[in-house]
Formats: structure tokens, C-alpha cells, sequence
């Protein structure tokens, strides 16, 4: 990224050094020498100090230093200092620290005279001695010198090359662009590094805060910490629990505005379809029931098989009246609002496999193979317990029309927001002309093959009422070897 705060951070510490770096060695060309003349004058100043005290002290006396000891702390002095120096007592005696004292006595001599001045730059000037920056034309090479007179009248001159100071400046700079190079390369290495530790849990909280942007609220921020970044990752994680308990609790606000204006307008229909329905289905198995409960007792057969027979057909009928009784209720109470739908969020994959498991037994009895493949997890919005209804309906279906075949394969994927579950069976296709009714009340495409097995017409109508419900698609498609039924529900 163009204006990344890594990319930012690296820039600011690598110009921060550079720039210090810079800065130290202008620093060093430009005020090393002047500070290195300023603390010079200061160490001849002691020098001349040192020999007025060897004067008073009467350790100096007529250009001779009458103490060995003396002598010593004196040269000690100077050499520690690069200084050399030159007494003269002006009785043709001289006091020096160097082998070669004609160049020192010539420079006094010029300065006694007023002809060194001539191409010496002027320190600072008192009454006792002068200091000046001068330039020797024997050797090429320029001096701070100090001459004057000591107390006692003798005459003396202190010199110190340049040189060496200059010498200094150019190794120091050297240095300096040496240990610059490398500090600079440890620069950009550890900016990177604290950068990218820096950044690492940032990008995290960009990449979760585009997620909960998408309503996608199962990302958390994993990073951790104690720092300030470590709190804010804390708090996203608590603003992503509270964002998702809002939306649920607005999707189901809102469904439950839906439904309240479809409501009113269904309501009386849905009334009159429902108690002609429930008459006209409760009428065959009410005549089966009388019909062999009147036989029973007129005691038609005396045979034990023949009224454990007509025992059965009423068992059979009566279980047949209840469940459907059962359906009617759950059905109505879809179809009429009277049951509250709780919108929250909830893994379809595991309700899939917990609803195979239960029906377990039931495949081994049909002898039906069942194919799920499906291991990711696939989170959906809806009421659990009825998509579990509407996910057991079609499974239920499934088994009791899987033909000679007996495969029954289910489905999950995810496209454009949306959760997509298929239930596939072997067997015969459903006729075109009971396609758009099969979703109907009470109506069943095979009457005979749904009597077989219990059915009344009702399953099918109660995926329907569930999934209008949610406001959500669902339907079925036709193969030329089996049936899929299909709903869909929101992953966001």
C-alpha cells in the first residue's frame, strides 16, 4: 500500500537517521576545528599559567627549571596537550620541550619583531600575551601559537599544529558515513520488523472490520495483547457480539412486521381452506373407523384373525387421524402467525447431519443409501427448529419415493449470500400437471403410494408455510431419474 503505516514508519526513522547522520558530519566539517581552536586557547592559557606559577614558585628561574620534578610535570603537561613551548630570558638561555628549537626561537623572533604578524589571523589579544592562527611557510603546515611574557620578564612562545585536527576531522567523517551505512541498513531491518509487528494486528482489525461490514459477525480478533491495539481488538470482538444480537433481533422485528400485514389479508381464506380440508380429509379415514367399528360389534366374523384385523385397520386409521390432526395444528399456527419465529444464527451442516442420524434407523429399514458430503460448516439465519422441520419433511419425502434405486443424496453450497440445500431421490420424475400443486394442502401426485405409507398431503405444505415464512425460495426440480426439492436461506 501506497500510504501504509509500515512504509510510513520505516520513511520517518530512516530520514530521522539520515538526517542525524547528515547533521553530525556538517557538525564535524564546519564547527570541529573552531571548537577544537576555542578549547586550545583555553589549554595554552593553562600552559601559560603553569609557567608564571614555576616562576613564583621559584622552580623557573633565568630560563632554567631549578626542580627536576618540576621539569617534569611540565613537559608531562605539555606533551598531553600536543603543545610545544619556548622560554627565552633574554640572556641568550632557553627553556624548550622539542630537539629542534631554531624554528621556535625564529617564530618568537618574529613575533618580537612584528614580522610574524604579518601572515598570522589574530585570536585574542591582551596585555601579557597574544594568540594567533598562523601559517609556516618552511614546513607548510599552520599553527595556534601564543606568545608573550611571563612574569618575570622572559620572553616565551606556545605552538600546537593544526593539522592533526583536521587530519581528525577527515577520519571522524569517515567514521561517521562508515557506522552512518550501517546504522542506517540496522535502521531500516528493526523499523521493518517493529513495523511489521505493529501493522500485523492492525491489518487484522482492517480485515475483521471488512467483515463485519459484510455482516459476516464469526471472524474475531485473535492477536491479543495488552497494549492499546490489544483493547481495540478486545472491543471490535464485543462490538461483533453486540452488532449480531442487534441483527438478529432486527430480522426479527421485521419478519414479524411482514407477516403482520400478510396476515390480515390471508386470514379469513386460510380459515375457510382449512376447515374444508380437515373435512374432506378426516372423512375417509372416519367411514374406515365406523365402518369396521359397527362390523365388530354386529360380530360380522367370529374368526380371531379377521377382528384382530379389523382391530388393526382402526389402530391404523386412528394414528393416521392423529398425526394429521398434529400436522393440521403446526401448520395452522404457520399459517396464521401464532407462532413467534426467533431469527438467529446457526450451523446448517451439523443440523443436516443431526437430522440424518435421527433417521438412521429408518434408512436401514427402507434399505435407502443416504450421500452427504458436506464437512465445512455453513452458518444460515432462520428459526432452527423449523428449518429442522422443513430439512426432516424432505428427507421423509425423500426415503418414500426413492424407487427401486433407494439413493437419496443431499446437498449444501453458497452462493451470493445465499445457503442452498438439495435432496435428491431415485424414482419416478413427479408428472408435469401435479408439479404447481404439490405444494397445496391435502393434495398428493400418487394417492395410493401416499396412503401406503401414511401420508396426507400435508409435509410439503408445511415447507411451504415455513419457508414463506422466512420469506425465503424453495421448489423442486425434475430429472429423468429422481426428484430434488430445494430451499434457500441467508448467510448474512
Amino acid at each position: 500500500m501506497k500510504h501504509s503505516i509500515k512504509r510510513q514508519m520505516i520513511t520517518v526513522f530512516l530520514g530521522l537517521l539520515v538526517s542525524f547522520v547528515a547533521a553530525l558530519f556538517l557538525i564535524n566539517l564546519w564547527l570541529l576545528e573552531p571548537y577544537y581552536i576555542g578549547n586550545k586557547k583555553t589549554q595554552f592559557i593553562d600552559m601559560y599559567g603553569e609557567l608564571n606559577q614555576a616562576i613564583k614558585d621559584g622552580i623557573l628561574k633565568d630560563g632554567m627549571l631549578t626542580d627536576e620534578e618540576a621539569a617534569g610535570h611540565l613537559a608531562f603537561h605539555a606533551e598531553k596537550n600536543n603543545i610545544s613551548f619556548l622560554v627565552a630570558d633574554g640572556r641568550g638561555g632557553y627553556l624548550t620541550n622539542v630537539h629542534d628549537k631554531e624554528q621556535l626561537k625564529n617564530q618568537l623572533l618574529g613575533y618580537l619583531l612584528n614580522q610574524a604578524q604579518k601572515d598570522s589571523k589574530i585570536l585574542e589579544d591582551t596585555e601579557e600575551y597574544q594568540i594567533n592562527q598562523s601559517w609556516n611557510p618552511w614546513n607548510q603546515t599552520e599553527y595556534i601559537e601564543m606568545w608573550g611574557e611571563l612574569e618575570d620578564q622572559s620572553q616565551f612562545l606556545l605552538r600546537s599544529p593544526l593539522e592533526g585536527i583536521k587530519e581528525s576531522a577527515k577520519i571522524s567523517n569517515r567514521f561517521l558515513l562508515s557506522i552512518g551505512s550501517i546504522l542506517i541498513l540496522l535502521t531500516v531491518v528493526s523499523a521493518w520488523y517493529f513495523s511489521k509487528r505493529l501493522t500485523t494486528p492492525i491489518l487484522e482489525l482492517a480485515a475483521l472490520s471488512d467483515q463485519m461490514a459484510d455482516l459476516d459477525f464469526n471472524a474475531k480478533y485473535k492477536s491479543g495483547g495488552s497494549n492499546e491495539i490489544g483493547e481495540l481488538g478486545a472491543n471490535f470482538n464485543r462490538m461483533s457480539e453486540k452488532l449480531e444480537s442487534t441483527i438478529s433481533e432486527l430480522k426479527s422485528a421485521n419478519n414479524r412486521l411482514k407477516e403482520d400485514i400478510e396476515q390480515k389479508e390471508q386470514l379469513e381464506k386460510m380459515r375457510n381452506e382449512f376447515l374444508g380440508n380437515v373435512s374432506h380429509e378426516l372423512k375417509t379415514p372416519i367411514a374406515l373407523i365406523q365402518g369396521y367399528a359397527e362390523g365388530l360389534k354386529e360380530g360380522i366374523s367370529d374368526d380371531v384373525q379377521s377382528r384382530e384385523f379389523y382391530c388393526d385397520v382402526i389402530m391404523d386409521e386412528a394414528a393416521k387421524m392423529n398425526q394429521m390432526v398434529k400436522n393440521l395444528l403446526a401448520l395452522n399456527q404457520l399459517e396464521f402467525g401464532d407462532e413467534d419465529i426467533v431469527f438467529e444464527r446457526f450451523d446448517l451442516t451439523a443440523l443436516i447431519n443431526g437430522v440424518l442420524q435421527s433417521m438412521e434407523i429408518l434408512s436401514e429399514q427402507e434399505g435407502i443409501h443416504v450421500i452427504f458430503r458436506q464437512e465445512e460448516s455453513v452458518y444460515v439465519w432462520a428459526d432452527e427448529l423449523k428449518v429442522e422441520q422443513v430439512v426432516r419433511n424432505y428427507v421423509s419425502n425423500a426415503f418414500h419415493h426413492a424407487g427401486m434405486e433407494k439413493v437419496v443424496e443431499i446437498k449444501l453450497r453458497t452462493v451470493d449470500g445465499k445457503a442452498r440445500l438439495t435432496v435428491f431421490n431415485t424414482g419416478a420424475p413427479i408428472a408435469k400437471e401435479d408439479i404447481e400443486h404439490i405444494w397445496e394442502k391435502f393434495y398428493k401426485a400418487d394417492k395410493a403410494h401416499s396412503r401406503e405409507y401414511g401420508g396426507n398431503g400435508i409435509g410439503l405444505s408445511i415447507v411451504k408455510a415455513i419457508m414463506e415464512s422466512f420469506h425465503q425460495k424453495y421448489g423442486v426440480n425434475n430429472y429423468d431419474n429422481g426428484v430434488e426439492f430445494w430451499f434457500e436461506l441467508d448467510v448474512q
